[in-house]
């Protein structure tokens, strides 16, 4: 069975900083939503979950071969930005959301 998974706006594309993560809540889940300086966006649960705390948006935005990632501010792993996989500890991952920016450039975000 599909679900429809509604899209939720969260803010003016203009206001994602290039490389810079944002914290939003979108119906009553953390997400941490990233603009990387080609201009691709990112949705990311903003729970790292090594640590458990909700700090992801302050991550390190970078790339490893090609792959947009970011880094835990706290325990620097790091993690795909497409896939939610960390890189470097097995078996951990982010839960990734649909994102996209609709007619009138608002940055809308999905969240089951």
């Amino acid at each position: 069975m599909i679900i429809d998974v509604a899209f939720q706006p969260v803010c003016p594309l203009d206001r994602l900083e290039p490389d810079r993560g944002v914290a939003a809540l979108v119906n009553g889940v953390q997400i941490a939503l990233f603009r990387t300086s080609d201009g691709e966006l990112f949705a990311v649960g903003n729970r790292d979950p090594i640590s458990h705390a909700y700090v992801m948006s302050r991550g390190i935005v970078g790339s490893r071969a090609d792959v947009p990632t970011v880094a835990s501010p706290l325990h620097k792993q790091v993690y795909d930005l497409r896939t939610g996989t960390c890189l470097d500890v097995a078996d951990v991952s982010l839960p990734v959301y649909p994102v996209r920016v609709s007619e009138d450039s608002v940055v809308e975000v999905a969240v089951e």
